[in-house]
């Protein structure tokens, strides 16, 4: 069954906060993995009573288009798979890693912004 465009985007929005709560929260990750049904619930993603629910977690997936919106297209396809199947598959990529070292000055240097612009005619109001 394919989703409208507003049925496509509530699923992408409670996706979306399903795979920022597993990223902020060791708790909800935990739910996630132990009662997929009621974490995906919190968030606003309803899944029939009798649907099979596989919650996979891991390094994101390259996709074909090698981009998220490739992966999140991916996702889309597994849910409307899983409204016809019963069987819903769900991949919540690992907490991204991000750089939090420090700069040193030569680096800060090389990336700071600005400039200093001259020109050869002086302003009008340098006269």
């Amino acid at each position: 069954m394919a989703l409208n465009e507003n049925q496509k985007n509530e699923f992408v929005d409670a996706y979306t906060k399903a795979l920022l709560a597993s990223w902020s929260s060791d708790e909800y990750a935990a739910r996630l993995e132990s009662d997929p049904r009621a974490a995906l619930a919190e968030v606003g993603l309803d899944l029939p009573a009798d649907a099979t629910i596989v919650v996979t977690r891991g390094a994101a997936e390259v996709s074909s288009e090698g981009d998220a919106q490739g992966r999140l297209d991916n996702q889309v396809a597994l849910y409307e798979a899983g409204l016809e199947s019963g069987r819903f598959e769900f991949h919540m990529p690992s907490t991204p890693q991000i750089d939090t070292s420090e700069l040193d000055v030569d680096e800060l240097a090389g990336i700071a912004g600005g400039g200093i612009y001259c020109c050869c005619c002086p302003c009008c109001c340098c006269g």
